[in-house]
């Protein structure tokens, strides 16, 4: 017999489950677990948390230390900067050349080895030109080159910047100048001298014009002087025997006096010698020679331990035609003076030629004082008698 449908039973339940949609969550699938040897989906990881800002590398990247080498240079396996700046390695390597050759070159013609000796410390001028060519060009070649000229020059003339004078140390202070015979102002310039507070001044050029203001002035300071042709000497203290010297030029230029110290007698030379000239037959300097010589000998014959010698020179201390006259004695600027000491010519100093050497009394301080109406600078010395 038939019963009629309530909604109940079976025939119920598969109407619902028709009429059921399943949810989404119903419909995920489960983790199915990866066969084995056979990998599974990345698991899902949460981003790192930002960490503290570092430093920012600099110019030359990671690992700044020498960078500015690596700047100039570059790297290693850059070669181009191995090609370029050739021209200044070359121009590099002449100038350290006069330095390096300097006891091959002879005076047999035009005198040139003088002429070398007295510029040769301005050949080292060519290396900041050439370095500041090497580095703007970074060339590494021309860098490596300058290292020669840079190391000549450094041994050559190094320990002449070291100071090495000690001011106010010394028991006689001595002065030398060439006072010029065009000076328009002898007046102030024995005015400037005053100033030096020295014990013994020698001058030279001395015209009869102004010697007797070069005496008015000094005289009150320095009583005791003596005058040999274009030289004089001013003492404070007592002036012995004094004599002309013949240096073989034709008239007077140079003197010899004994000065009695409170240390005891000082033989003090002042000498004018004469000048070299520079021309179309190169280095002219014979008759400067030949009173080198002619002073050398007189010097060397010298009865008394302590001599002085102030006066122009017109050389300079390196110029190995004065070895007659540097042989036996020391220059005041090279044992106790700071840097080269350029005298000559006043307006911009070139070379020393200018000078005071001692033998048998100890330098202890040597400088140039301002110029005066001179084309020469005056230059002072302490001496330990």
């Amino acid at each position: 017999m038939a019963t009629a449908d309530d909604g109940s039973g079976p025939d119920r339940d598969l109407k619902t489950l028709r009429l059921t949609r399943p949810s989404p969550a119903t419909l995920q699938r489960p983790p199915e677990e990866p066969e084995w040897g056979v990998p599974g989906p990345p698991e899902e990881q949460e981003p790192p948390a930002p960490s503290a800002p570092g430093p920012t590398p600099g110019p030359a990247g990671p690992g700044r230390r020498g960078w500015p080498l690596r700047l100039l240079l570059g790297r290693p396996e850059d070669t181009r900067r191995w090609r370029r700046g050739w021209i200044l390695a070359v121009l590099a390597v002449l100038s350290a050349l006069p330095m390096l050759l300097r006891d091959f070159v002879s005076n047999s013609f035009g005198n040139v080895a003088s002429l070398l000796d007295t510029g040769l410390p301005w050949v080292g001028t060519a290396v900041p030109v050439l370095l500041l060519g090497a580095l703007l060009r970074r060339a590494r070649v021309a860098l490596l080159a300058l290292l020669l000229p840079i190391v000549v020059w450094i041994g050559m003339f190094g320990s002449v910047l070291l100071p090495k004078g000690t001011p106010g140390a010394g028991d006689l202070r001595v002065l030398a100048h060439n006072v010029g015979a065009a000076n328009p102002d002898p007046t102030g310039t024995a005015r400037a001298l005053l100033a030096a507070e020295a014990d013994v001044i020698a001058l030279e050029e001395i015209t009869d014009e102004a010697l007797p203001v070069y005496q008015e002035v000094l005289a009150a300071e320095y009583p005791y002087s003596v005058r040999g042709g274009t030289v004089g000497l001013w003492s404070r203290y007592p002036v012995g025997e004094s004599a002309d010297i013949d240096i073989s030029i034709g008239w007077t230029r140079a003197l010899r006096a004994e000065v009695e110290t409170p240390s005891g007698p000082l033989a003090v030379y002042v000498a004018h010698l004469a000048s070299v000239r520079v021309g179309a037959e190169g280095f002219s300097s014979d008759q400067r020679n030949e009173t080198i010589e002619a002073l050398g000998a007189t010097i060397s014959e010298e009865p008394l331990e302590r001599v002085v010698l102030m006066g122009d020179l017109n050389g300079t201390a390196t110029d190995r035609s004065l070895s007659p006259i540097t042989a036996g004695m020391r220059s005041a600027q090279g044992a106790a003076g700071d840097g080269f000491g350029f005298t000559w010519p006043a307006s911009f100093p070139m070379a020393r030629i200018d000078h005071v050497l001692v033998k048998g009394v100890e330098p202890v301080d040597s400088w140039v004082l301002p110029a005066t109406g001179s084309d020469h600078r005056p230059i002072a010395a302490d001496l330990d008698l």
